[in-house]
């Protein structure tokens, strides 16, 4: 071999890669756009995606860029001219392939970083939700209402702890207070390191040998109590009102979630309620209606005197503003609605129709007079039968 073909091979095994190249990210990017770019590229080379046997070396040079370039140690080594997964390069393995661990493959499809390491016995509680029922009357002027809750609260034996009294929690024998284990698998990509909870501590990273009696080392137990709940006035059907801190506690004592109490208002005998307006429907005879009258209408506040003039028509409102629901944000309140529904007598006696006859003739209407049938329904039958008018 000439010493010009052995200078050029040389020239080869000298040369880095350059990682930021094959992520398509520049020299100065920051951590999180060199995982935004490991993401896209994996989902669209990993082979459980992309089948084609020519991607899987594409593949493998995208995961060595990223080990190295999320390293700030081999990134270090890269931006002084070495490559650290070159042999004798620094701390990349020579053979193998190289090495990703499998949370960062499962980051790359589903976006998401676990955090690693024990996890806290204190957590914070979840929110409860509570209904109440309440008449109109108490939606409308608002009211102090007693509530029963039954949630959890912090353990009285233990304050939260979840030991016994005297004990302590003491560190995993399994994971050795990392509260994670990990595996190693060889795969054709080289190797994968899973790691998941400690299933000794559940993550933790600590036992408790001795739990509490009395909560059974969940630090909470449950318990039944009463609170007052000031409800505003002008809440509707559905509302929640937040009662901030009053929520379940969280394992291990943590802070206590919220209470919400979800209003529902019954219906109500006389008034339909649309947002802070109140609807009620009156019936008014029809002679009332043609002459007018003076009557007492049913509100919140009791009753109200109200004219009615004279030839009001079958549908028609009166409005009375003022009357209906206070409003909740802002001032003053929605209007009552009273829809008359006016009836005409269905039976009269003869005086009564002679008289409404005579009226219809002042008036120049024309009523024509039904026909009457002698016998009554069966001779009308039987005229019908006959063909007789």
């Amino acid at each position: 071999m000439s010493s010009q073909t052995q200078s050029s091979e040389d020239t080869e095994h000298t040369v880095a890669k350059d990682y930021y190249a094959i992520l398509g990210v520049s020299r100065d990017a920051s951590p999180e756009e060199i995982k935004r770019a490991y993401r896209r590229l994996a989902r669209k080379y990993h082979p459980d995606v992309n089948p084609d046997p020519d991607v899987q070396d594409t593949f493998k040079e995208i995961n060595a860029a990223y080990e190295v370039l999320s390293d700030p140690k081999k990134r270090q080594i890269v931006d002084l001219g070495g490559d650290p997964l070159a042999p004798g390069g620094g701390t990349g393995p020579t053979t193998g392939g190289p090495f990703v661990g499998f949370q960062d493959i499962m980051d790359a499809f589903f976006g998401t970083t676990t955090a690693r390491g024990p996890r806290p016995r204190t957590r914070p509680g979840a929110d409860a939700i509570l209904r109440l029922e309440l008449d109109l009357e108490e939606t409308a002027f608002g009211v102090e209402a007693p509530i029963t809750v039954d949630t959890a609260v912090v353990c009285p034996s233990c304050d939260g702890a979840g030991t016994a009294s005297g004990t302590h929690p003491v560190t995993c024998e399994t994971c050795g207070g990392r509260g994670e284990v990990q595996s190693v698998q060889r795969t054709f990509l080289g190797q994968v390191v899973t790691t998941r909870p400690c299933a000794a501590c559940q993550g933790h990273g600590t036992v408790i040998p001795h739990p509490c009696p009395k909560c059974g080392g969940d630090g909470r137990v449950r318990s039944r109590r009463t609170i007052t709940v000031k409800i505003p006035a002008g809440v509707e059907d559905g509302m929640r009102i937040r009662l901030a801190g009053q929520g379940e506690v969280g394992p291990g004592g943590g802070p206590p979630g919220d209470l919400f109490v979800e209003i529902h208002e019954r219906q109500h005998d006389v008034f339909s309620r649309k947002g802070d307006d109140l609807h009620c429907r009156v019936v008014l005879p029809m002679v009332a209606a043609a002459l007018g009258t003076q009557m007492n209408i049913k509100t919140l506040d009791g009753e109200e005197s109200v004219e009615v003039r004279p030839g009001t028509q079958p549908g028609s409102t009166l409005r009375l503003r003022g009357k209906g629901v206070p409003k909740l944000r802002g001032t003053g309140r929605g209007d009552l609605y009273v829809h008359l529904d006016i009836r005409t007598p269905t039976k009269l006696d003869a005086e009564q129709e002679r008289l409404l006859r005579e009226f219809a003739r002042l008036r120049g209407e024309d009523v024509v007079e039904p026909p009457r049938h002698p016998g009554g329904f069966f001779a009308r039958m039987r005229d019908a039968f006959n063909g007789h008018a």
